[in-house]
This record gives structure tokens, sequence and C-alpha cells, in this order.
């Protein structure tokens, strides 16, 4: 019987391990569509930046009582799934409590501490869904956001439930484990009892030895099984950034936030028209487009954004536009953006890693001009991401093709347009006028 349960669970990982690189695989290749960007300089600051902001979850306390909610989550995260190295090892080789022996009363200790943990996860967690469900803080709210109609709010709670389920699997396992050592099983070591699922052993006692085992065993399987599901539907879900956190905020734009870099193209076009620079002997004779249209045209930077934006919406909540009504939110353009990866990354799959043409575009079949023209280029939304997203660049870019390729702008952006084209100023008279107004002071 041992050996069934054994080629089971190695059966079940590796066919878990199997989807999640695949999916993995798929993540990585649409990411890759995006322009090359080099972000590998000063190493130095980019891991001090990492560890500050993803490890060290700087930016969420600057909401203290969220911040310290969401840090027992993921401390809950990193420090639990220590104990899945357990279960993996005794999966595979059908021991119970591999590192028990081992370890003497140092695991006693160990998951003493991770069961508090388990038990702050799961408090956390209802106040998660109490918040989204029941007091309904606005930023969460579909009513209010369009963008979170539909599966954004399903895949919110259903981490939140998930959670839930796998802290109370992993919590009455453990009580009812507890009780078969005591009753002198000999599969079960004598380890004690722990900290917080002690309290549980009053539901099971009167259990007979038989159902004691059936349980505990539904219950192991139930754990690493919705652990092993957790790992594949995440990547699938916004909480995607608890693993792409990290990589993001490595490569985070190390400059200052207001500065705006030019467009290589034109700023080569007006030095050489100011005879600054010479034309290229060897350029291309293909025209580079203007801004982006679609994701091949952003950076693999602006890609790996979206993929990691948690949709927490606090660049929304910021954002001096959408306060006023105005129809721009930078949660929905960076979700905008990886339902547009997603997409692609299917037109590949279907065809062999070729993109079949299919009519569509990030600019306009999802984010319009409206969007667009309403932002104010503040930078709110990039100074209140927690891991240090720009959909401030997303929308610059988008903009520039709206403009340049387009011609999309509204009358009075034209005439400043031309004005600054015939007269390098943004009024309409000659720039030897340019100081007349002078000569009304003396």
């Amino acid at each position: 019987m041992q050996i069934i349960q054994q080629i089971l669970f190695v059966a079940a990982f590796g066919l878990a391990a199997y989807f999640i690189s695949k999916r993995i695989q798929i993540i990585k290749k649409t990411i890759q569509l995006g322009r090359a960007e080099d972000r590998s300089d000063n190493p130095s600051e980019r891991l001090k930046t990492m560890l500050r902001i993803a490890f060290g979850q700087k930016k969420m306390f600057d909401r203290p009582v969220i911040g310290i909610l969401h840090f027992v989550i993921y401390a809950g995260f990193l420090l639990i799934n220590v104990e899945v190295l357990e279960i993996v090892l005794d999966g595979i080789l059908g021991t119970h409590r591999l590192f028990a022996p081992i370890l003497g009363s140092f695991y006693t200790f160990l998951i003493n501490f991770f069961e508090i943990l388990a038990a702050g996860v799961l408090l956390v967690c209802v106040v998660f869904l109490i918040r989204r469900n029941i007091t309904k803080v606005e930023r969460l709210q579909a009513t209010r956001h369009r963008e979170l109609n539909g599966f954004p709010v399903i895949d919110a709670n259903n981490i939140l439930f998930a959670e839930i389920i796998l802290m109370t699997a992993l919590l009455s396992m453990n009580a009812v484990d507890s009780i078969l050592q005591e009753r002198g099983n000999e599969h079960y070591h004598p380890v004690g009892s722990f900290v917080i699922s002690t309290f549980l052993k009053p539901i099971f006692t009167n259990w007979s030895e038989t159902a004691l085992i059936i349980y505990e065993r539904t219950a192991w399987w139930l754990h690493i099984l919705g652990i092993l599901g957790f790992a594949l539907y995440v990547t699938y879900s916004k909480h995607l950034h608890i693993f792409l956190a990290f990589p993001n905020t490595y490569f985070s734009n190390l400059k200052a936030k207001g500065e705006i870099p030019n467009m290589p193209e034109v700023t080569k076009e007006v030095q050489i028209m100011l005879g600054l620079a010479q034309p290229d002997a060897e350029a291309s004779t293909e025209i580079a487009r203007f801004g982006a249209k679609d994701i091949k045209d952003l950076s693999w930077k602006n890609l790996m954004d979206a993929y990691s934006c948690t949709e927490c919406g606090r660049c929304t909540s910021s954002c001096p536009a959408n306060l006023t009504g105005k129809a721009l939110s930078p949660r929905k353009i960076m979700m905008d953006t990886r339902d547009r990866l997603e997409e692609v990354g299917r037109n590949l799959a279907v065809n062999g890693g070729i993109f079949v043409e299919d009519g569509k575009a990030l600019y306009g079949s999802y984010i319009t001009s409206e969007e667009l023209r309403a932002c104010t280029t503040c930078n709110a939304c990039v100074q209140e991401c927690p891991i240090n997203i720009s959909p401030l660049d997303i929308i610059l870019q988008l903009r520039r093709y709206q403009i340049m390729e387009e011609s999309d702008a509204p009358a009075s952006w034209n005439a400043m347009f031309s004005n600054l084209e015939t007269n390098q100023a943004p009024w309409k008279f000659a720039t030897s006028d340019r100081f007349n107004w002078a000569n009304e002071v003396k």
C-alpha cells in the first residue's frame, strides 16, 4: 500500500512540475517579445533595491496596518513552505516526519513556529476576505473599477480561500498526528503536541484509529496537492507577483522618476537638422515606429511589469485623473497589457511559435485614446506601486504612437505642435518677436 502512495506522489509531483515548467516557458517567451533594454548597470544598487522593496516590503508599510497583515502572509508563504521539503521527501521515500529524528527537540520548535505562522496566515486571509466582500474597500470593487469585472475578483477570492484550506489542512493534520503518536501507532514518531494544533485535538479525540489515519492521510494529500495546484494556478493569476516581484524590483528604473527619456530616433534627426550630428552612412532604410502600438513595441521590462502587477489598485487610488472621474486607470493599463500578452502567447502556442496577425493591438483594442489623454504624467502611480512597476512608461510610449503615427490629438495640441515645429515655441509668433514683451516693461 505504501509503495502505491509513493508512486502516486511521484506521478503527481512530476505532472505538476511538467505543467508549471511549460507555463513558465510561455511566460518567458512572451516577455522576450519585447524590445531589448539594458538593465544590467549598477548591480549593487539593484540588489539593494530588490532587498528593500521586494524582500523587505518597504512600500507596503507606507500603509502600516495593511503592511503588517501582508507581511504575515508573505512570511508565512516563505517559511511555512520550508516544511514542503520534508513533505516531498516523505512522499518520495515513504517516510513520516523524516527530519524529526535528525533535528530532535529543534524539530518541535520549528513546527510550532510554522503553526503560529499558519494561524496568522489563516486569520489575515479571513480579514482580507472581509475587506474585499463585506466592508468593500473602494479600490478593490468591480462596481467602481471596470478592469476588476469577472476573473480578477474571483481570482483574489480563490487564492484567499485556498490559503485558508491549506492552513486548515496543515493544522488539523498535525492535531490528528499528535493523537496517533499518543496512541502508540508505530508509523507516527513521538514528537509531542504542537502549540496551535493542540487546541484542535478535542475534535478528534473520540475517533477510531482507522478514522484518524484516513483523516491524517487525506489532510496530508490535500495539503501537498493543494500546494502543487497553487503553484500552477499562480502562473495564471495576479499572484504571479509572489515570484516576479524579486526580478522586477531588481531591474527597476534607477533614474529619477521625473526623467522622461527622449526617443533616440527623434533626437538623432534633430541633431542632424541642427548640424550637431551627421547621418549614419549605414543607416537602416527601414522606418522605425514612433512609440508603441502593440506589445512587441514595448520593452521586455514593460512586459515583465505587466506580469508582475498585483492588481492592488494603489496606483489607481492615487491617480488624479481617475479620482476626478476620467477613464484612465493605471491598474487597467497593466492588466490590459498582460491580457494582450496572454492573447499573443495563445496565438504563438496554436501556430507553432509563429505569430499570426489577429487584427488586434494593445492600442485601440485594449487601451483607448481617451485613457491615454487623461494622464497628467504626475508619476503618482509609479510612486505608489509596491514593486516599482511603471504604468506611466507604457502610457507615454502608447501616447507617442497615438500622436506621432496616428496624428490623433486635439486641435489645440496640433496647433502647439505646429508652433513648436515652425517657431521653436508653443506660441504663434516668430522667434525674432519672442522678447517683444520686454519692451512693455521699460
